[in-house]
């Protein structure tokens, strides 16, 4: 098991994986990935404050929502790169987001994915 850091502009994210660098080679220092996560996995936080568990802690804005009656779908920009989380409507109720609200978007570290990016 492994527990790595990808640097992506300023910002570290961390994924705990059943690879080594010995099984997978991508995961060696310096090697190109790409990450991955379920859009289900995307927590959102409104005026966060404290410490909190999740390492992958991303600053977005909220560029679309589409409402359904149980679950919604939030677009967010992230340093121009478009994510999805997938919440409850009543979440985005209680959280009143709206277009143009900066949040952030957490995952856990055991639910990102590393692949490699070559």
């Amino acid at each position: 098991m492994s527990l790595v850091d990808v640097a992506v502009g300023e910002d570290v994210f961390s994924a705990t994986l059943l690879e080594t660098p010995d099984s997978a080679p991508y995961l060696k220092v310096g090697h190109p990935v790409k990450l991955l996560f379920k859009e289900t996995e995307v927590s959102l936080a409104k005026n966060l404050t404290g410490l909190i568990s999740l390492r992958n802690r991303l600053s977005v804005t909220v560029l679309d929502i589409q409402r359904g009656a149980i679950m919604s779908t939030v677009s967010l920009d992230y340093r121009g790169e478009k994510l999805v989380s997938a919440v409850t409507t009543r979440s985005i109720e209680r959280l009143q987001l709206v277009s143009g609200d900066n949040v952030e978007a957490l995952v856990k570290a055991n639910e990102m994915v590393i692949a490699d990016a070559l």
